[in-house]
C-alpha cells in the first residue's frame, strides 16, 4: 500500500494525497455479506437536529465483519482483497472450506490465496486467529478480544498494531497503540500480524468536498460563536475563548473523564502516553 501525491492542475489537488488503491482485487462486495446502511443526517425520530455537522455524504452498504473468528479448524482461502467505506482498514473475502464467505479485516502483507486458520492448533503465521495463551511472547498482533467469545474489540484500524509482551498466570501483558500496558485474558484471541493499509494516515483529503462525500458537513468553533451560544464564545475582536470546554460547559482537553473506580482499572499496568 502507497500513496500518491497528484500533479496539481486544480486548486483541490494541490494539497492531495490519497491511497493507490493497488492491492484491491474486486470493486463489488459479496452480496451476502451487506446489506443497505440508512443515513440519519443526524436528525432523531421527529426530524429533530440531535447531532450536529452530520449530513449529505456518498450512499454507502455496510459490509459484516467476522470478528469473532470461531470456525475453529476450518481453512479459508483469501478470495479478494476489497474497499470498506465504513472504515479505514481494507477487508479481504475468506472462503471457508466448507462452502461459508467471511469477511475478515485485511492484515498487511496478506496476499489473495493464501490459508487462514482459526484455533488453538494454527500456526503464528500472518491472518491466522489463536487465543493468546498460544501466540509467542513478542508477537505483533491487532483484532483483540476483552473477553473470551465477546468478538475483537481493540486495535482495529488502518496500520494498528499491538504487542504480547509477557505472561502473567492467567493473564497476557499487551502493549496498546496508545503506549498503554494491560493484562486480558490468555483464552482471549487476537490476530497474528498488523492491520494494513498502513499508509492510510499519510493521506490528506486536499478539498472540502470530499468532506462532504464522507457525510461531515462544515463545522464551527466555539470561539466565534456569541456568549448565548457557546461558553467560549464572544470577547472584542478574537479572542481566546477561555479554557475549552463542550457547548455544555463541560471542560475539554485534559479533564479526566474515565471513572475513578472503574472495575477495568486494575487490569490496567501501565497508561497510555501522554502528550
Amino acid at each position: 500500500m502507497a500513496v500518491r501525491k497528484l500533479n496539481p492542475v486544480t486548486p483541490g489537488q494541490r494539497h492531495k494525497v490519497i491511497g493507490t488503491f493497488e492491492d484491491i482485487t474486486a470493486s463489488v462486495p459479496e452480496k451476502s455479506l451487506v446489506y443497505g446502511k440508512r443515513s440519519t443526517g443526524g436528525r432523531n425520530n421527529t426530524g429533530k437536529m440531535t447531532v450536529r455537522y452530520i449530513g449529505g455524504g456518498h450512499k454507502q452498504k455496510f459490509r459484516l465483519i467476522d470478528f469473532k473468528r470461531e470456525k475453529d479448524g476450518v481453512p479459508a482461502v483469501v478470495k479478494t482483497i476489497e474497499y470498506d467505506p465504513n472504515r479505514s482498514a481494507r477487508i479481504a473475502l475468506l472462503y471457508y472450506a466448507d462452502g461459508e464467505k467471511r469477511y475478515i479485516i485485511a492484515p498487511n502483507g496478506l496476499q489473495v490465496g493464501t490459508t487462514l486458520m482459526s484455533g488453538a492448533d494454527a500456526a503464528p503465521e500472518i491472518g491466522n486467529t489463536l487465543p493468546l495463551a498460544n501466540i509467542p511472547v513478542g508477537t505483533v498482533i491487532h483484532n483483540i478480544e476483552l473477553r473470551p467469545g465477546q468478538g475483537a474489540l481493540l486495535v482495529r484500524s488502518a496500520g494498528n498494531f499491538a504487542q504480547l509482551t509477557s505472561r502473567e498466570g492467567s493473564y497476557c501483558v499487551i502493549k496498546l497503540p496508545s503506549g498503554e500496558t494491560r493484562q486480558i485474558l490468555s483464552a482471549c484471541k487476537a490476530t497474528i500480524g498488523s492491520v494494513g493499509n498502513s499508509d492510510h494516515a499519510l493521506e490528506q483529503s486536499g478539498k472540502a468536498g470530499r468532506s462532504r462525500w464522507l457525510g461531515r458537513r462544515p463545522h464551527n468553533r466555539g470561539v466565534v460563536m456569541n456568549p448565548v451560544d457557546h461558553p467560549m464564545g464572544g470577547g472584542e475582536g478574537r479572542q481566546s475563548g477561555g479554557h475549552p470546554r463542550s457547548r455544555k460547559g463541560l471542560y475539554a482537553k485534559g479533564l479526566k473523564t474515565r471513572a475513578p473506580k472503574k472495575l477495568s482499572n486494575k487490569y490496567i499496568i501501565e497508561r497510555a502516553n501522554k502528550k
